[in-house]
C-alpha cells in the first residue's frame, strides 16, 4: 500500500523515532479466555500517529503496507489486507494461500483505500504500514471512526527489524515474531561463522534495483539499504556513504550517472547486485550489466560480481530467503580459501 513510485521504496523518507509499544491496565469487563487474556482488556500503544488504545487481543485486524507479510507470518486474526504484490514472491506457500484468501480493502497505493470495505469488515483494530509521508493519502480520521488505527511504518531499509516488532506487538502476536527471529539469527550466525575467513578484509559494494535507465543513472547501495542490510548480519562490509545523504533511504543509497560506475565501484574488492525471485535483473540492473564500464571493473573482470535474489525482505521469515541467496552467491569466495 503505497503511492511512491518503484524507485523510492528503497529511498524511504522522513526517519521516525523508533518507538516501542507499551502496555496499560485497561478493562472494560470482558469474560477471561483460555490464553488467560481478559477478552475486553486494553492496552495503550506507542504508534506513529501517538498513543493508542487498543484491544490487548484484537480478534479482527485489517493490515496495510508493510503490516501485511508481517502480520500474516505472524498469524494475527487478519479480516483483510491491503494489495502487497511486491512481497508475494518472499512468500511461503501457506502464507501466500493466506494473502490470496483475505478479502482486499486497499490497492497498491495508500490512495487505494476502501473504507467501506474495511467498515464492513467490522475490525477492531486497523494496521497502518506506510511510510509517513504516504499517510497524508489516508483518511486516518475516518479510519478512527471504524476502529483504533494505528501507524507503524517504514524509514531506513534496514529499520524493518524494528517495524515487523512493533507490528507485531501491535496485532497481540509477538510469540510467532519472536520464533521467526530465533531462527533468522540461528541462520545468520551459522553464516557468519562460515565466511568468516572469505570475507575478510573485503570491501563490498552494492548495484540496486531502482536506477533509472532512460536517465542514465543507477543506484549505489551502501550499508542499511534494502540490497545490503542483511548481507550486514554474515558479516558483509559495504563502506562508505552517499555523496549527499538525505534522509530515510536516502542516507545509505544514491543515483550516480552511468558514467560515474568507475569512480563508485571500482575500489570494490567485490560487487553484488540485486535480481528478481527468477535470477533475472531487472531492466536498471541489466542496464549497468550491459555498460563496457561494467565489464571493465576490477571486481567484475576477477569474476567477483555476484546476483543476489530477495533483497527486499521486510520481515524474519523471509529473510530466511535472502540469507540463503548470499550462501549461493558468496559460495565462490569460499571456493577461493581453497
Amino acid at each position: 500500500m503505497r503511492s511512491i513510485k518503484p524507485r523510492a521504496l528503497a529511498a524511504l523518507l522522513l526517519p521516525l523515532a523508533l518507538l516501542t509499544g507499551c502496555s496499560g491496565d485497561g478493562d472494560d469487563g470482558g469474560n477471561d479466555e483460555g490464553d488467560g487474556r481478559n477478552a475486553g482488556a486494553t492496552r495503550v500503544f506507542a504508534a506513529d500517529n501517538g498513543d493508542i488504545t487498543i484491544p490487548e487481543d484484537p480478534q479482527r485486524v485489517i493490515a496495510t503496507g508493510y503490516a501485511v507479510p508481517v502480520l500474516i507470518e505472524a498469524d494475527a486474526a487478519l479480516v483483510g489486507v491491503s494489495s502487497w504484490e511486491r512481497g508475494r514472491p518472499l512468500m511461503t506457500e501457506e502464507d501466500r494461500a493466506t494473502y490470496d484468501a483475505l478479502p482486499r480493502i486497499a490497492g497498491e497505493n495508500a490512495a487505494e483505500t476502501n473504507y467501506e470495505a474495511i467498515a464492513e469488515q467490522d475490525p477492531d483494530l486497523i494496521v497502518i504500514g506506510v511510510p509517513a509521508p504516504v499517510l497524508g493519502d489516508v483518511d486516518v480520521e475516518r479510519l478512527e471512526s471504524i476502529a483504533p488505527v494505528v501507524a507503524i511504518g517504514p524509514t531506513v531499509p534496514s529499520a524493518w527489524r524494528e517495524l515487523s516488532e512493533r507490528q507485531a506487538d501491535a496485532a497481540g502476536r509477538l510469540d510467532r515474531f519472536e520464533e521467526a527471529r530465533t531462527a533468522y539469527e540461528e541462520r545468520a550466525a551459522e553464516l557468519t561463522e562460515r565466511y568468516a575467513d572469505a570475507l575478510a578484509g573485503l570491501d563490498f559494494g552494492h548495484v540496486g534495483s531502482y536506477g533509472d535507465a532512460a536517465a542514465g543513472t543507477f543506484m549505489r547501495e551502501y550499508a542499511g539499504a534494502w540490497g545490503t542490510n542483511i548481507a550486514g548480519d554474515i558479516g558483509v562490509s559495504y563502506p562508505g556513504e552517499p555523496a549527499d545523504p538525505g534522509e530515510g533511504g536516502q542516507s545509505v543509497s544514491e543515483y550516480p550517472s552511468i558514467e560515474e560506475l568507475p569512480e563508485s565501484l571500482g575500489d570494490a574488492d567485490v560487487i553484488t547486485y540485486s535480481v528478481g525471485p527468477d535470477g533475472t535483473p531487472g531492466e536498471a540492473v541489466s542496464y549497468v550489466l550491459d555498460s563496457e564500464l561494467w565489464q571493465n571493473l576490477p571486481a567484475v573482470r576477477a569474476g567477483r560480481a555476484f546476483p543476489v535474489r530477495y533483497t527486499e525482505a521486510a520481515t524474519y521469515a523471509s529473510a530466511l530467503r535472502t540469507l540463503d541467496a548470499l550462501d549461493e552467491a558468496l559460495a565462490p569466495l569460499l571456493e577461493e580459501e581453497r
